[in-house]
C-alpha cells in the first residue's frame, strides 16, 4: 500500500513538471535588454561651413559614437561630423544596433563677419638721378588730391656710391625682394597694394589707383598703438590686426619706417612740375628708411587669424641711423594675402594712439 502511496505521488510530481515545461514553453518569452543611449553635440547653433560634432553615450557613459549612425533630417551622414553651407535648422539621431536615440536639433547661422575701412598702398621705385621718377610722384600727389585712403611709400635705389652718376642719398637696398617678387625691371615703376603695377602713363591711370579704395570692405583692419620714441632713441611700437572673418591661411605682416622732409636736388625728363630738368631743393617724402619685418613679411599663423581675433605685434627698435629728423618718421604696417596682395594698410606717427577702424 505504501508503495502504491509513493509512485502514486512521483507520478503527481511528474505531471505537475510537464505541465510547468509546457506551459513556460508556449506562454514565456525571453526578452533581449534594451540599451539606452543618449545623443549630444559639441554645440547647437554653429555658424556655416563650421563642423558640428556629435556624440553617443550608453547609460554608463560609454562612448558608442565609433559604433553608431548618424542622421541628418533622416539622412544619414558619413562619421559624426556634419556642417551645412546655408542658414537652417536641422534634426539629428542616432542609431546603434536596434535602438535609435531621441532626436535633438540644431541650427547654422551666417557668419559674423566685420568690415574695415579700407585703404590701398602705393610703392613708388624711384631715384633722386631718375629723370622720369617725377611721373610716379606726381601720379600720387593726384591720387592724394582725391583720397586719404592711398597710402604712399617711395623706395629710392639703387645707387649707394656718391661718386656714382646714379648716386642717390636715400637709397635703399630693394634688389633681392624686387627679384623674388618678380618686379618690372628699370625705374620708375609704381605698384599698387605690393603686386599689381600701375598702369603707364600713372598719372593718367589714377583711377586704377583710387578704384582699389572702394568696392567690397576688407575682413581685416589695422592700428598702431604707443607709437613713440623711446628712451635711448628706440621706437616702441604696437601693431594690432583685427579679424572680421576666419582667414584659413597664414598671412604675413610688413612693417616700414619711413621719413618726410628731406630735401635733395631731383632730375625730371617730364613736363611736370613745369617742365624743369633739376629740381632744386625738391622735398621727398614717404621714404622708405627701414624694416622692422622682412620686406616680404612676417608670417601670422592662420591660427591667430579667427573672426573677432586681434593679433598683436610689439616692436622695440632702435633708431634707424639714416634718419635725419626723428620728428618726421611715418611708419605703415600692412598686411599680406598668401599671393603677396595687400588686404589692408595703415601708417601712424610717432606718439599717436590708433584705434582699429571698424565699420
Amino acid at each position: 500500500m505504501q508503495a502504491y502511496i509513493t509512485m502514486k505521488k512521483n507520478l503527481i510530481l511528474i505531471v505537475a513538471a510537464l505541465f510547468i515545461a509546457i506551459g513556460c514553453s508556449t506562454e514565456y518569452e525571453i526578452l533581449a535588454s534594451k540599451e539606452n543611449i543618449s545623443l549630444s553635440s559639441d554645440v547647437t547653433e554653429q555658424v556655416i561651413e563650421r563642423p558640428i560634432t556629435f556624440k553617443v553615450i550608453n547609460s554608463n557613459g560609454f562612448n558608442l559614437s565609433p559604433y553608431s549612425d548618424f542622421f541628418v533630417d533622416g539622412v544619414k551622414i558619413e562619421g559624426n561630423k556634419f556642417t551645412a553651407d546655408v542658414v537652417g535648422v536641422h534634426t539629428v539621431t542616432a542609431v546603434y544596433g536596434l535602438v535609435t536615440s531621441v532626436p535633438i536639433q540644431i541650427s547654422f547661422v551666417a557668419e559674423p563677419v566685420i568690415n574695415f575701412r579700407k585703404r590701398m598702398l602705393m610703392e613708388d621705385y624711384t631715384g633722386v638721378w631718375c629723370g622720369w621718377c617725377p611721373r610716379v610722384a606726381h601720379a600720387i600727389e593726384l591720387v592724394h588730391d582725391q583720397t586719404e585712403d592711398g597710402i604712399a611709400v617711395a623706395i629710392h635705389g639703387p645707387g649707394s656710391n656718391p661718386s656714382d652718376t646714379g648716386y642717390d642719398p636715400y637709397t635703399f637696398d630693394t634688389s633681392a625682394f624686387e627679384a623674388t617678387a618678380g618686379l618690372a625691371p628699370g625705374y620708375p615703376k609704381g605698384y599698387l597694394n605690393r603686386n599689381i603695377q600701375w598702369a603707364f602713363p600713372e598719372p593718367n591711370n589714377i583711377d586704377q589707383a583710387i578704384a582699389l579704395t572702394q568696392g567690397t570692405n576688407p575682413n581685416l583692419g589695422l592700428a598702431m598703438t604707443s607709437a613713440s620714441l623711446g628712451s635711448g632713441n628706440s621706437i616702441n611700437l604696437d601693431v594690432n590686426v583685427m579679424f572680421g572673418k576666419d582667414f584659413t591661411n597664414d598671412l604675413k605682416l610688413v612693417v616700414y619706417v619711413l621719413e618726410n622732409g628731406l630735401v635733395y636736388n631731383q632730375h625730371n625728363y617730364t613736363s611736370y612740375y613745369n617742365g624743369d630738368d633739376l629740381l632744386v631743393g625738391y622735398v621727398h617724402n614717404h621714404v622708405l628708411r627701414a624694416t622692422l619685418t622682412p620686406m616680404t613679411g612676417e608670417v601670422i599663423n592662420a591660427a591667430d587669424t579667427k573672426t573677432e581675433n586681434t593679433y598683436r605685434r610689439t616692436f622695440n627698435a632702435s633708431l634707424p641711423s639714416n634718419i635725419a629728423n626723428p620728428n618726421n618718421i611715418e611708419i605703415v604696417a600692412f598686411v599680406l594675402d598668401e599671393t603677396g596682395r595687400v588686404l589692408n594698410v595703415r601708417k601712424t606717427s610717432l606718439g599717436e594712439t590708433q584705434s582699429i577702424e571698424i565699420l
